[in-house]
């Protein structure tokens, strides 16, 4: 077989929960039924997930009730394993950190729909000038805007968040 014909070899994506079980432990905490639950969902996440989201996709399997909720999220934010992002509306949002993302870095937030994603790949520098004596902690840095399902395509009337939009032969009323 020549080298351009043949194939790379796929490897099998870890389950969510492996990789949870794998990080607290790397940690050194106690491995719970709860942290390795919230960390799994949070992995799975394509976007930050606020503490209701998170909450009602947790009610699928045992559940997880709301002061161990947060008690598991105050406890990954703390080890590292997942950071908390305030969205405009002043309600955090949590993402994993354990696939190596820096904490440092940027987050877009949707103005339509409040979703919030990582920019891993944009950071959010340190090297910010303060007056004498003040120290810096760290930075923030948010993109704000519309996201692909929010944004108003050519031609088509943009659709607001929560409200139904009218049928052609419906009149609108505001």
């Amino acid at each position: 077989m020549t080298g351009s014909s043949a194939r790379p070899r796929r490897h099998p994506v870890r389950p969510p929960a492996d990789v949870a079980r794998e990080a607290i432990r790397a940690s050194g905490a106690r491995l719970t039924r709860q942290r390795t639950r919230v960390l799994s969902v949070l992995l799975s996440a394509e976007r930050a997930l606020t503490h209701h989201e998170l909450e009602r996709r947790l009610e699928r399997g045992p559940g997880i009730d709301r002061v161990t909720l947060y008690r598991a999220l105050e406890w990954l934010t703390r080890q590292g394993l997942a950071h908390r992002i305030a969205g405009e509306n002043r309600v955090w949002r949590f993402t994993a950190t354990t696939d190596g993302r820096s904490p440092a870095h940027a987050h877009f937030e949707c103005g339509g729909c409040g979703a919030v994603l990582c920019l891993a790949e944009v950071r959010a520098g340190r090297a910010v000038p303060l007056p004498a004596g003040y120290r810096g902690e760290r930075v923030e840095l948010t993109v704000k805007g519309r996201c692909a399902e929010c944004a108003p395509a050519r031609g088509r009337t943009r659709r607001r968040p929560g409200r139904r939009q009218p049928r052609g032969d419906e009149p609108s009323i505001r």
